[in-house]
C-alpha cells in the first residue's frame, strides 16, 4: 500500500510546537497503518504478493524551523522490519546564504524524551536511508526488535533556504518473524602494551557508522600503520560503533568507546565511555543542558573534550563554555588558522588559572579522519600511562601527562629541574621558591627544520632553531618568579605570511613553584 500523506494545518502539519527551549522541537501530523494490512496491493502493480506497507510524507519546512521535527509512525504487531529513506530539494541559493540541509534519524515507540530510552539510530545527512529490524540495521541504527507503537522518525533541518525546505520521507513496514539480536561484542579494556610508557592515541574518528567511509576495520588498519596505541570511537550522536570492532584490536591496539556529542552550538568527545554509552545532543548552550550530560559522560568513566572549538562550520563553533572540560581539543587534522585560536585560547586559560590557583584543562589533538586522503594520527595525543588500558590512558589524558605531535616519527621529553632538588614532567609541578634557579630541558627527535619555542605565563620567552637533523636537546634556565609555567612548542618555518608556522610538537606545560 502506498499514500501521500498530506501534513496538515500549514506546511509544517503541526500537531503541537514544545516550547521553553532553544533546542525546541515540531511533532507533525501522524502516519497510521492501522488499517492496512500485510499483503494488500503495495501499488506498483504487484498484486497481494508483497507484504510490504508503505507511505510517504510530503511537505515543507520553512525558515526559521525548530532544531528538531518529529513525524510520529504508528506501527502494528509483527513487523519485521521498519525501512525509512528521504529526499529534500538542494534550492540553488546566492553565494553566502545557507541552503537546504535535513538530518535524519529515529526513535522508538519509548518516545524521544530528552536523556531517554528511545534513541533507535542518527546518520545526520550522511545517507539517503536506512532500516532496522532485530538482526541487522544500519550502521549509526540500533538493531533490535521492531515493537508496535508510536515511534518517531526525527528530521533535523540544518539549515534552510529562504524559499523553505522541502522534503519527501517514505516509510516500509516489513512483516514476518523478528529474527534474534546479537549480544554485542565490546573491545577489552585493557592491551598488553609495555608497562609504564608513552603510548600514542587518535581519539577523533568517523566510520562508516556516521559520516565517515572508513570500516572499523580499515580504521584499525590505519591506525596501527600510523604507529598508533590506542583509538576511540567518536561517531556523530550515536554509540553503534562500540561493537564494530570484533577481531580489530589486539596486544598492540587499545579500542576505546566513545561518541562525538554533536550539538547546535558546538561538538564534543565523550572520550572512553563504558561500551553501550548513549549520550543525547538534542540541546543548545542556553538550554542549560550540557551540564547534566558532561556529567553522564563521567559517570560513565569517560572524559569530556570539546572538538574543534573554534572550527568555523555551522554549528561546530564551541558555546558551552569550558567548566566542564576534561580536556580540550587545540588540535583537530591538518593544522588551520583555527587550531592556532583554539591554541591561543587554550593558553589564555592557562594564564587565568596559574593566577587564580584554580584546576587546569589538558590539551590533546587528534585527526578528525573521516575518509582518504584524511590522514589517522595526524596529529596524536601521546600520554604517560601506567600500562595500555582504559583506565590508565584515561588518568594520563585528565592529569595532562601528555604532548601532541605530528606523527609517530616526532617523539620528545620535556621536564624541568631545579629548586629543592626536584624535577618535574609535562603536567606536573616543580616545587621551587619563586627566585630558584630552574632548568627547562626539551629532547626532540624527528623535526627537522624546527624551531623550538617555549611558551609561559609571559608570553614566548625563548626560541631556538635545532640542528639539521630534526633531533637535539635544548635547555633554558628561569625562575618561577619570571614564568609560572613553561610549555614546549616545535614548529615548522612559516608558510604563510604573518603567520606562524605549524607544530611538529605541542606539550602540555610544567608548573613552576608553589
Amino acid at each position: 500500500m502506498t499514500g501521500s500523506h498530506t501534513p496538515q494545518n500549514g506546511p509544517l502539519g503541526r500537531r503541537g510546537l514544545l516550547v521553553g527551549t532553544a533546542a525546541t522541537a515540531l511533532t507533525l501530523s501522524t502516519v497510521s497503518f492501522a488499517n492496512a494490512a500485510p499483503g494488500e496491493d503495495n501499488g506498483k502493480g504487484g498484486g497481494t504478493d508483497q507484504a510490504d506497507l508503505t507511505k510517504t510524507v510530503r511537505g515543507t519546512l520553512p525558515t526559521g524551523s525548530p532544531d528538531f521535527v518529529y513525524l510520529p509512525v504508528e506501527v502494528p504487531g509483527g513487523v519485521r522490519e521498519i525501512a525509512v529513506s528521504y529526499t529534500y530539494e538542494k534550492t540553488p541559493v546566492p553565494a553566502g546564504t545557507q541552503g537546504n540541509a535535513l538530518d535524519i534519524g529515529i526513535f522508538d515507540e519509548r518516545g524521544t524524551e530528552l536523556g531517554g530510552r528511545g534513541f533507535r539510530g542518527w546518520s545526520g545527512g550522511a545517507r539517503a536511508g536506512f532500516f532496522i529490524r532485530a538482526d541487522e540495521a544500519t550502521p549509526g541504527y540500533v538493531a533490535g526488535p521492531v515493537r508496535a507503537g508510536t515511534w518517531n522518525i526525527a528530521l533535523g533541518p540544518y539549515t534552510v533556504a529562504p524559499e523553505g525546505l522541502p522534503y519527501e520521507v517514505t516509510i516500509t513496514l516489513r512483516f514476518g518473524e523478528p529474527g534474534t539480536t546479537p549480544a554485542p561484542g565490546y573491545p577489552p579494556e585493557r592491551a598488553k602494551g609495555r608497562g609504564r610508557s608513552w603510548y600514542r592515541g587518535d581519539c577523533h574518528l568517523h566510520s562508516v557508522h556516521s559520516d565517515g567511509k572508513r570500516t572499523p576495520s580499515e580504521i584499525a588498519t590505519a591506525a596501527r600503520a600510523a604507529g598508533l596505541d590506542f583509538i576511540n570511537s567518536s561517531e556523530h550522536n550515536t554509540h553503534t560503533a562500540h561493537s564494530a570492532w570484533q577481531g580489530l584490536w589486539g596486544d598492540d591496539l587499545l579500542i576505546l568507546t566513545g561518541e562525538e556529542i554533536t550539538t547546535r552550538n558546538g561538538h564534543v568527545i565523550a572520550l572512553a565511555t563504558d561500551p553501550g554509552t548513549f549520550v543525547d545532543w538534542r540541546y543548545r548552550a542556553r538550554d542549560n543542558r550540557f551540564g547534566h550530560y558532561a556529567k553522564a559522560v563521567r559517570r560513565a568513566g569517560g572524559l569530556v573534550v570539546p572538538a574543534h572549538p573554534h572550527a568555523t562550520c555551522i554549528g561546530c563553533h564551541w558555546k558551552f563554555g569550558f567548566g566542564e572540560a576534561d580536556a580540550v581539543e587545540v588540535w583537530n587534522g591538518p593544522y588551520t588558522p583555527e587550531d592556532e585560536i583554539a591554541l591561543a585560547e587554550w593558553d589564555n586559560s592557562l594564564v587565568a588559572a596559574v593566577r587564580a590557583s584554580k584546576p587546569w584543562v589538558p590539551a590533546m589533538g587528534n585527526s578528525d579522519a573521516h575518509r582518504e586522503p584524511d590522514k589517522v594520527g595526524l596529529p596524536q595525543t601521546v600520554v604517560l600511562a601506567e600500562e595500555l588500558s582504559r583506565d590508565a590512558i584515561v588518568a594520563g589524558i585528565r592529569s595532562g601527562h601528555s604532548y601532541i605531535a605530528e606523527s609517530s616519527a616526532v617523539s620528545l621529553s620535556f621536564g624541568a629541574s631545579g629548586g629543592r632538588g626536584g624535577h618535574a614532567g609535562i603536567g606536573e609541578r616543580l616545587r621551587a621558591d619563586a627566585d630558584s634557579p630552574v632548568t627547562v630541558r626539551l629532547e626532540v627527535t624527528g623535526a627537522p627544520g624546527c624551531t623550538v619555542h617555549f611558551v609561559t605565563d609571559q608570553g614566548t620567552l625563548f626560541t631556538t632553531a635545532l640542528p639539521e637533523s630534526g633531533s637535539g636537546t635544548v635547555e633554558w634556565r628561569t625562575t618561577p618568579a619570571y614564568a609560572a609555567y613553561v610549555r614546549a612548542e616545535i614548529r615548522h618555518p612559516s608558510t604563510v605570511p604573518g603567520l606562524p608556522g605549524a607544530p611538529a610538537a605541542l606539550t602540555n606545560p610544567v608548573f613552576l613553584g608553589g
